[in-house]
C-alpha cells in the first residue's frame, strides 16, 4: 500500500493533510523520515507520524528441524504439530512454509509473514531445496537421467521440472527440487517404480540445518540467514 494511502486510512485524514504532513517530514518509515507520498508500506513496515507510532509489526521467521510423527499444521485433533514444538508467546501466529509430511524430518520454516512464504514455495522463484531420500529398492542406473527430464503427473496434467538427482548408495539419494509439488519425490519414484521410505529435507536456499538438533529451532532473517 502507497505510504499516503496507508496514513489516511490510519488517521481518517484527508490525502491532502497526510501528503502536507509528508512534505513537512514529520512522517517516518523504519525510522526514517520519507519524503515520498508513493512508498510502499506493509505490514511489517514501522511508520510513525508526529512522533506517534501508527504501526509496529515484527515479522518473524523460524527454521525448525522437524522430527518423524509431528505434523506440518497448526493443529491437529490427532497428532502432535509443529506448532507445539514453538515455546514463544507468537507462536499461534505462525505458518509453515513448505511442509513435511508426518513421517518426514528436517528444514521446516515458519514465519507470520505471508508474503515471504509464498516467495519461497511459488515455483517460479525456483528457490533450491535439497532432500535425502532412503529407497525400497535399488537406484535405477537411468534414474537421474529421467528425473532430469521432469515426470508426467496426470492428475495435475503436467510435466515436473528438471530435478537434480546424485547417488548416494545403491538405495539412497540426494534430490535438488526447484519446486514442491504435492508429494512430488515419492510421486516420482512411484512412476519408475520404486518407494521412498524415508524423507529428510537438509537445505532451502542456502540455509542448512547444521548442528541444530532435531525438535529445536532458530531465528533467522528473511534472506534465509541465521541471526
Amino acid at each position: 500500500m502507497r505510504l499516503d494511502r496507508f496514513l489516511s486510512h490510519q488517521t481518517r485524514l484527508g490525502k491532502k493533510t497526510v501528503r502536507q504532513k509528508i512534505d513537512a517530514g514529520v512522517v517516518s518509515v523504519n525510522g526514517q523520515v520519507e519524503l515520498f507520498h508513493r512508498c510502499e508500506v506493509d505490514h511489517f513496515t514501522t511508520v510513525a507520524m508526529d512522533g506517534e507510532l501508527l504501526q509496529k509489526n515484527k515479522a518473524i521467521y523460524l527454521m525448525l528441524h522437524k522430527p518423524a510423527g509431528y505434523l506440518s499444521a497448526t493443529s491437529d485433533p490427532q497428532h502432535p504439530t509443529v506448532i507445539e514444538l514453538i515455546d514463544e508467546p507468537y507462536a499461534a501466529d505462525l505458518h509453515i512454509a513448505g511442509r513435511l509430511d508426518l513421517a518426514s524430518t528436517g528444514l521446516l520454516l515458519l514465519t507470520n509473514n505471508g508474503r515471504w512464504s509464498r516467495s519461497l514455495t511459488e515455483p517460479d522463484k525456483k528457490v533450491p531445496k535439497v532432500y535425502q531420500v532412503q529407497l525400497r529398492d535399488p537406484v535405477r542406473d537411468d534414474c537421474a537421467e529421467i528425473f532430469s527430464k521432469g515426470i508426467y503427473f496426470a492428475f495435475e496434467d503436467l510435466t515436473t521440472s528438471p530435478v537434480e538427482l546424485t547417488i548416494l548408495s545403491d538405495t539412497s539419494v540426494e534430490i535438488t527440487l526447484y519446486e514442491g509439488r504435492y508429494h512430488q519425490i515419492k510421486r516420482m519414484f512411484h512412476a519408475i517404480g520404486n518407494k521412498v521410505i524415508a524423507l529428510h529435507r537438509a537445505q532451502i536456499g542456502d540455509l542448512t540445518l547444521g548442528q541444530l538438533p532435531a525438535g529445536s529451532y532458530t531465528r533467522i532473517n528473511r534472506d534465509l540467514k541465521i541471526i
